[in-house]
């Protein structure tokens, strides 16, 4: 008969050893992680697909629809289990092809512009003569005939949003086209008494409302060939949120939304003011495709052996806008999420809580495909033990600050990060101050709504550490959203300090501790 302290010390002992088997198997997949990383890593691969290959992958496009399968592909072919999530529908997509622009006179150039997505393209190669827009009614009926077949110079600073042409727009417009129909008869009545009392000190003007495109839709009825607005440098083209879902494949924008280089466009304005001749001739392949077109969320899963209904997360959004190709904005997370994923499963490991590797649908939407995983799985969000979202630009992840309840987890979690690259140091570092409320409202990017849920969504500290002198702003949204802007050996690194943190954190034999996480007294 064994006694209960030989059994309890037999027990002791049997943990041990399960915990040192437990530890050697880590530090065994660690090392095939770190060394895999180092002879042949694909980060830039994937990515070089991602924005070169396959490109800007707008919601809605087949580039994105692309995207989709090939990432589910990878997941598959590395081993993992996929979901293809889908998130919601789009009444039509779109396609962006070639454009083109130039000014056609003695000193003319090549236009530097481009249109939001979901907006009209032309009709082939277009050329035509340059008009001011008209601000009153006057205007408008004093030039309606010369409307037809010209580009119009409207007003306003693009944001690069389209301009809107919903029927509340439309009644915004009238608005403002009768506020300006009484401004210029107070005006006449101005110049009048101006004219008829010259000695005496003249009376001023009132200023017309300014609003871009006021006649937008007797100017389009008249027959003008599309709209070109000012828009600094480097160019921005979002897309048209407003009208999208009024829109079907019958009822389809066509008056082209052009957004010019500024400098060009003072200087066509210019030309305009001293009514010189000149034309200008663009050719934009804007198509647009039937819908309903379905979105999708991409993840892949391995499996925990021990916890399988726990998990460790990390993400970016797979769209992204399509003037550029999305290698930054955000490519920068969807290439280390799949080169993590390729690493750790590459790599043998047999991880005891699941590991998410989550591709992110419309989160340029609105958080669409994040907010829709939060949503339908509720039952798990107190088994995620964090969430690491990356959507800040190809900076190297350096360090990360927790609160002191995790402290000495990530002791344990990041004790290899500093063997991987003499060059990269990780800072591990305690959060100080008091918890921060729990969020109320989703906006940033796709930690959002994990956040808003209660969930850990801790994310690395990036760094610049080799002075590239890379500016996020420059980039975000822009054209200059390309993959010649990244960062090899940031973005490199990045993907095995990914890989090491989470493998690490699915093989504790805990969820990490929300305590001084969030103050969820605070409201």
């Amino acid at each position: 008969m064994i006694k209960k302290t030989s059994l309890f010390a037999f027990l002791l002992v049997c943990l041990q050893f399960e915990t040192n088997i437990i530890l050697a198997q880590n530090d065994s997949v660690v090392s095939r992680i770190i060394q895999a990383a180092r002879t042949d890593n694909r980060t830039m691969n994937h990515l070089d697909i991602l924005s070169n290959r396959i490109g800007g992958r707008l919601v809605g496009s087949d580039a994105y629809e692309n995207a989709t399968y090939w990432a589910a592909g990878l997941f598959s072919k590395w081993g993992l289990e996929v979901t293809l999530q889908a998130v919601d529908t789009l009444p039509v997509g779109f396609n962006r092809g070639p454009w083109f622009g130039r000014m056609l006179s003695e000193d003319g150039f090549v236009l530097h512009f481009v249109t939001p997505s979901y907006t009209a393209g032309t009709k082939g190669v277009q050329r035509g003569h340059v008009v001011l827009e008209p601000k009153t009614r006057g205007e408008f009926e004093r030039m309606k005939g010369k409307l037809k077949g010209a580009w119009v110079l409207i007003t306003g600073e693009s944001d690069g949003f389209p301009i809107d042409f919903s029927p509340f727009a439309d009644e915004e417009r009238e608005r403002i086209i009768k506020e300006n129909e009484a401004i210029s008869k107070y005006n006449d009545s101005i110049k009048r008494w101006n004219f008829e009392h010259s000695g005496k000190e003249s009376k001023s003007f009132k200023a017309l409302r300014e609003s871009p495109a006021l006649f937008y839709k007797e100017m389009r009825e008249a027959g003008i060939l599309g709209l070109i607005q000012s828009a600094k440098t480097p160019l921005r083209a979002l897309y048209d949120r407003r009208n999208l879902f009024y829109m079907s494949f019958d009822s389809l924008p066509t008056c082209p939304d052009i957004k010019l280089d500024e400098d060009q466009y003072n200087i066509i304005l210019k030309k305009v003011k001293e009514r010189r001749y000149f034309q200008l001739e663009f050719d934009i392949r804007n198509h647009f495709k039937p819908g309903p077109v379905v979105i999708h969320n991409v993840i892949g899963m391995i499996k925990g052996t021990r916890f399988p209904d726990e998990y460790v997360m990390c993400g970016g959004h797979l769209d992204s806008y399509d003037v550029g190709t999305g290698a930054i904005d955000c490519g920068s997370g969807v290439a280390p999420t799949l080169e993590a994923a390729r690493l750790i499963s590459m790599s043998g490991a047999k991880p005891q809580r699941s590991i998410l590797f989550c591709l992110w649908a419309a989160e340029e939407f609105g958080l669409w495909g994040s907010e829709f995983w939060v949503r339908t799985n509720r039952d798990k969000l107190g088994s995620i033990s964090n969430y690491f979202n990356r959507d800040g630009g190809p900076t190297v992840t350096s360090g990360i600050t927790v609160p002191e309840a995790m402290y000495s987890d990530f002791e344990k979690v990041c004790e290899p990060l500093n063997s991987v690259n003499p060059d990269f140091q990780f800072l591990l570092k305690k959060r100080g101050g008091k918890p921060q409320p729990l969020p109320k409202n989703a906006g940033g990017s796709d930690h959002a709504y994990f956040a808003m849920n209660g969930v850990p969504t801790i994310s690395f500290d990036n760094s610049d550490p080799k002075g590239y002198d890379f500016n996020y702003y420059e980039i975000w949204h822009t054209e200059r959203d390309t993959y010649n802007i990244s960062i090899p050996e940031y973005m490199n690194h990045t993907s095995v300090v990914t890989a090491i943190v989470l493998y690490n954190l699915a093989n504790l034999d805990h969820l990490l501790s929300r305590e001084g996480l969030y103050d969820l007294n605070v409201k």
